[in-house]
This record gives structure tokens, C-alpha cells and sequence, in this order.
């Protein structure tokens, strides 16, 4: 009897990891997919969010969402996280071109699937699921040749430094703007996305440039705001042109005052819903495209009625 005791020990210790692991894994029934995004305080990334949580549990998936707050080493972080879970694939928001390369990289290596979302990455993921950020530049300076009638100056508020929706509007715009002779860009600064910097700074070239400013590009509309507000409160709006980028709430609403005079639509709800569909169609096999792009669209006052309530079309 005292010989068969180990004996019975040890079936009741492989009958405990046995429960165990049935425990874990039917707490992991269904889809999990880990997503790092780039800040969640910048409305434009809460729509992508809210998208992606709506799709989700349509399709019976569970997120695991994280903010990586800006910083491209918090997000690799969340990336080694979502490894050592054993997530079944990754959504990626990043934060850099280049710093959250690594991200990537690590995710790969690990054989688990990884779906960069509105912005891009040095190192190529599995899918990628945006828009052309040069388009929206494109479509912006045109609207301000149009607005000046070919001839003026202008100022761009540039987003955070490294991201590629930055780099991307930046050579856009300036591209196009070797279409415009008549127009000259004149300052050009980072407000990095925010709309107390893009109010600050816009104050700061209202008193350098005086009255020498006739258009501004703000590459996205949260700095499209703040600089609205300084031009509102100098007292100058009605003789500068302003156009912003993504059409959140507060831009298309500004667009139907009168306020603003475009944005350019971003589709927050495509890119959010079509992310977690492509990373569920990797993880079951199924035929997926490696990048898919939405348009960007203008919106100005004679069509705005068609995106206002969600904020999207």
C-alpha cells in the first residue's frame, strides 16, 4: 500500500494541471486579440477604439485593449505582454515609424499575427488597414488653392514627430504645393497633435507674421481647433482660410457654423471595424488583404449635412 502511494500521487497531480488547464483554456474559449493603441485621448484614436469594440462583439471576439500613451516603449511593452498571453493576434496602433518597429518585429518572431491600424511601422506586419495619409494633405492644399485663388501664404501645424500620419502629411503637402506656385509656406511647426499646443502656437504666428498669413493646414483637426480659437479670438478668422484633417465631432460642427472652413474626413469607424475582420480572417485561414486603404474625403459646407451625428459618413 505504501508503494503505490507516489503511484497515487502522481495521477492526482497530473489529474490537477489536467483541471487546471481545462479551466484556462475555457476561459479562452473564442478569439482574443490584444490591441495597442497609440493614445486613447485623442478622439480620432477613441473612434478607431469604439469601432473596433463594436465589430468585436459582433463577431464574438474579445479585446484586450491597452493605451500605450505616445510612447513607443510602453507599446512594446504591451506587445511582450500580449505574447506572453498567447494572444491570437495583435492590432497595432503605433506610435512611431521607427520606435515601434520593434513591436512588430517581436510579434512576428512569435508566430502571432499582427494588424497595423491608421498608421504605419518601418517593419512590414502581417496586414495593414488605413488611408494614404499624403492623400489628405493633397485634398487639403488643393481646397486652400481654391479658397486663395491660387496665391498666399500659409502655415502648417505638424503632428508628433516620427508618426507616420506626420511624415506622410508633411511630404503631401508639400508635394502638392510645388502644384501651386502662387502658394508659399511660410512656418511650418509640430503642435503634436494637440489642441492647446495648436491654440498656443497658432497665437505665437499671429504675432511673428502679423498680417502676412492668408491659409493654415492643421494635419489633424484636434490642432485645427486650437488654432481656430486663436484666430477667433484675434479677431482674424474671416480673412484666413483653415482646414483640419479627420472630421471629428467638434470640426464637423464648426463646419456646419461656419466656423471652419473644411476638414478632411478620415474614416475611423472603416479603419476600427475592418482591423479586427482582418485579423480574424488570418487567424482562421481565411483570404486576406495585406493592406487595405480607405479614401479620405473633403468636407465643406455644402456636404457636411452628410456626415454630421456619428461624425461619420
Amino acid at each position: 500500500m505504501r508503494k503505490a502511494l507516489p503511484f497515487v500521487l502522481l495521477i492526482s497531480a497530473v489529474l490537477l494541471v489536467f483541471v487546471v488547464q481545462k479551466r484556462r483554456s475555457s476561459e479562452r474559449d473564442g478569439v482574443v486579440i490584444g490591441v495597442s493603441l497609440l493614445n486613447v485621448s485623442y478622439e480620432f484614436i477613441v473612434n478607431i477604439k469604439e469601432a473596433m469594440v463594436i465589430r468585436a462583439q459582433e463577431l464574438g471576439v474579445r479585446l484586450i485593449i491597452n493605451d500605450a500613451e505616445r510612447s513607443a516603449e510602453k507599446q512594446i511593452q504591451q506587445i511582450e505582454s500580449f505574447i506572453a498571453q498567447r494572444v491570437d493576434a495583435i492590432i497595432l496602433n503605433p506610435c512611431e515609424v521607427e520606435a515601434s518597429s520593434p513591436a512588430v518585429d517581436k510579434a512576428i518572431q512569435a508566430q502571432i499575427p499582427i494588424v497595423n491600424v491608421n498608421s504605419e511601422t518601418r517593419s512590414v506586419p502581417t496586414a495593414f488597414v488605413g488611408s494614404r495619409d499624403e492623400q489628405s494633405a493633397e485634398i487639403a492644399i488643393n481646397f486652400l488653392a481654391e479658397r486663395l485663388e491660387g496665391k498666399g501664404r500659409i502655415v502648417m501645424l505638424s503632428g508628433y514627430p516620427g508618426q507616420a500620419a506626420e511624415i506622410k502629411r508633411s511630404q503631401g503637402a508639400k508635394s502638392t504645393l510645388k502644384k501651386h506656385a502662387g502658394l508659399q509656406l511660410i512656418a511650418e511647426q509640430t503642435a503634436n497633435w494637440s489642441r492647446e499646443e495648436g491654440m498656443a502656437l497658432m497665437e505665437n504666428w499671429l504675432q511673428a507674421y502679423k498680417d502676412e498669413i492668408d491659409g493654415v493646414f492643421a494635419q489633424n483637426d484636434e490642432m485645427g481647433m486650437g488654432a481656430l480659437q486663436a484666430l477667433e479670438s484675434a479677431g482674424v478668422k474671416d480673412r484666413i482660410v483653415l482646414v483640419g484633417v479627420d472630421a471629428i465631432a467638434d470640426a464637423l460642427k464648426a463646419v456646419k457654423d461656419g466656423r471652419l472652413d473644411a476638414t478632411v474626413f478620415q474614416n475611423a469607424k472603416g479603419q476600427g471595424s475592418r482591423a479586427v475582420e482582418t485579423a480574424l480572417q488570418i487567424i482562421r485561414g481565411e483570404p486576406y488583404e495585406e493592406a487595405v486603404f480607405i479614401p479620405f474625403e473633403l468636407v465643406t459646407a455644402e456636404n457636411v449635412d452628410e456626415y454630421l451625428g456619428t461624425g461619420e459618413k
